[in-house]
């Protein structure tokens, strides 16, 4: 959107109006940018508000219409002239094509529009993503979690919230095995896909064996019946008690540490946790340092007693005087002063000195526990009331 709002009595008598010399109105101007994206987006991996002044004009981009809006009208009420070149998000250039279904078992995405950046998280088949733009074969999306990263297009469907709405209506399948397959044929043969556990397929119809599924991407397929389950039962029977949580955990023992990765063929710590909690009807946020605000703190002076099955343990360094404390790794308490996590592996540690699986390297960096089960907040929620997804 580009839009010129120039008052007069600020072209005439810039000086006059304003109250300020042109540099001091500069840095007011920016002030006023920098206290709207504390306000608004104050974590850049779930919120966009990248806006610039330069020679006076607005640039950048955000995917936030209304900090847009009231950095402009904070802009107007103190008479400042401008011009506005903030792309808002999504980009005009995407049409009506600004939702995505992920069409692989496990997409990657990635923190820059290229295949050698960084890993910064994955998405399951099934998932639904906001589309905000696209560079080259790449497309900047947002998960259910908030996420903003890259995705290959050959990971996604890219679709109009009218095709989006036929996806929510239809019958649909989840995975319930932790690694699974979709095959050509009912007797199960050739196989179309891998599935891992949450994915969503639509569900065309059935044999006494299988189920005959559609991939989101139009690929046909047979999957066994003993490993999935209508969405609708999903949904219903998640609960994050004691013995789900442990046992999704336990079924992950032995996957491999892969930074960024949020599935059962690969887990960095944090996306470890997000999944446990994922399979059981929780979303939480993606990243430990993330995890750490949400829920309330059970303990911080290693007194394990309070701690409860599922509560999440953080790890890393303390505050001083000169830096912040600094949260780099998080796992499950799962009872016996034992806790499961993702370092190397998913395995089990423990915190008693004289168990083989005892931990002196996490006990010593140990910060805090946090209980997050049972609270709900804008970045906690059940997959009843997950929409974003469905």
């Amino acid at each position: 959107m580009n839009t010129i709002r120039k008052a007069w009595s600020v072209l005439l008598f810039p000086i006059l109006v304003s109250g300020c010399e042109p540099g001091n109105q500069q840095a007011e101007i920016k002030e006023e940018i920098t206290h709207l994206q504390k306000k608004h987006a104050p974590d850049k991996r779930v919120a966009l508000f990248e806006v610039e002044w330069k020679d006076g004009k607005l640039t950048g981009e955000t995917d936030l219409p209304e900090a847009h809006l009231e950095l402009l009208q904070r802009l107007d009420e103190k008479n400042i002239g401008y011009k506005d070149e903030i792309k808002v998000l999504p980009e005009p250039g995407l049409g009506n094509q600004t939702q995505a279904l992920v069409t692989l078992s496990v997409a990657n995405i990635r923190s820059q529009p290229k295949h050698s950046a960084e890993l910064a998280t994955q998405a399951l088949m099934g998932t639904a993503l906001k589309v905000l733009k696209k560079q080259d074969s790449w497309y900047l999306v947002q998960t259910p979690d908030k996420y903003i990263s890259w995705v290959d297009a050959a990971g996604i469907h890219l679709m109009t919230a009218t095709e989006m709405q036929r996806w929510v209506d239809v019958p649909k399948l989840v995975c319930t095995e932790m690694i699974a397959y979709v095959y050509q044929d009912d007797e199960l043969n050739n196989k179309v896909s891998d599935i891992t556990a949450g994915n969503i397929l639509e569900m065309l119809g059935e044999t006494p064996h299988s189920y005959t599924v559609m991939l989101p991407d139009g690929r046909k397929g047979h999957m066994k019946k003993t490993e999935g389950v209508t969405y609708e039962n999903w949904v219903r029977t998640r609960l994050a008690s004691d013995e789900n949580l442990i046992r999704t955990a336990k079924d992950m023992m032995g996957a491999p540490y892969l930074w960024g990765g949020t599935s059962p063929k690969g887990v960095d710590c944090s996306g470890f946790t997000k999944t446990i909690y994922f399979l059981n009807g929780m979303v939480i946020p993606r990243d430990a340092s993330q995890q750490v605000n949400e829920g309330e703190e059970i303990d911080h002076r290693k007194d394990w007693s309070q701690l409860q099955v599922g509560d999440l343990l953080f790890f890393g360094t303390p505050a001083t005087e000169s830096s912040p404390e600094r949260v780099v790794h998080v796992g499950m308490w799962i009872g016996n002063k034992s806790f499961i996590h993702s370092r190397g592996r998913v395995r089990i540690s423990s915190f008693d000195p004289g168990d083989e699986n005892f931990d002196e390297y996490e006990l010593n960096r140990y910060l805090r526990t946090k209980r997050i089960r049972n609270h709900a907040s804008n970045n906690i929620f059940s997959v009843k009331d997950l929409t974003f997804l469905l």
